[in-house]
């Protein structure tokens, strides 16, 4: 009878300890259930999720989101997190080059810019970064660049599969055997997968375009899918220049 009280107890303290973890997890409001649709930009080393609501993205063996609430990137080795947040100076080239158009939700403060440029990084992140990243946006787009291969067992990993950031790293390990090629993310990588397994990390704070916008935040929106209107909205940028 002892020994079936202390399995209930130790059973108990096992599933909160859980719960207290997933609390913990850092959320930027990604919540997938399955493995999302992946579709290469075309002319750049990045795939983009164009059924998620989100500015979602693969890249050098990681995931990636912008989350326009603190005006920063996440990254995570996990299709749904935990998400770890990477300063911007070691946010890698190709995702900054990355054509507006495909940013799923745009800050209100990204209106009236060009859709086949990058967003602009230098006023969203101030001289100061890019100073320290002179030439981001110097891309040749004549180059053919191969994606990296997307870590498909993830899969067979939905809702009620999905592992504990404590064992992601090990499965992750097992079955995933691609090695980043872009030196920031080679770089960045083992820090991330740690904080990852911790439950993720947060943006120390917001970035200063965020804090500028009225109310220190203005409202995201939504890219609407339909092609005609986003053809619609770059009439009417070209009779307005």
């Amino acid at each position: 009878m002892k020994n079936v009280a202390r399995l209930v107890v130790v059973t108990m303290f096992v599933i909160l300890l859980g719960t207290i973890a997933g609390e913990a997890q850092v959320s930027i409001g990604i919540n997938l259930s399955t493995f999302p649709r992946l579709v290469v930009v075309p002319g750049y080393p990045v795939y983009y999720a164009p059924n998620v609501r989100a500015n979602y993205f693969f890249h050098d063996g990681l995931y990636w989101v912008f989350n326009v609430e603190d005006g920063y990137w996440y990254s995570s080795s996990w299709y749904n997190g935990p998400w770890v947040y990477v300063e911007p100076v070691y946010v890698p080239q190709a995702l900054l080059v990355v054509p507006y158009r495909y940013y799923q939700v745009r800050p209100a403060y990204w209106r009236g810019w060009s859709y086949d440029q990058p967003p602009r990084w230098g006023q969203q992140w101030g001289s100061g970064w890019e100073s320290s990243r002179r030439g981001w946006d110097n891309w040749d787009r004549r180059k053919k660049y191969v994606a990296a291969p997307l870590p498909l067992y993830q899969k067979k990993y939905e809702r009620d599969r999905y592992p504990a950031p404590t064992q992601q790293e090990t499965i992750h390990n097992e079955q995933y055997h691609y090695q980043p090629k872009d030196d920031h993310v080679r770089q960045q990588q083992p820090t991330i997968i740690r904080q990852q397994s911790q439950g993720g990390a947060r943006a120390p704070g917001k970035a200063d375009r965020v804090i500028a916008s009225p109310k220190g935040q203005e409202k995201a929106q939504t890219h609407e899918k339909g092609q005609g209107q986003e053809k619609g909205q770059e009439k009417g940028q070209e009779k307005g220049r």
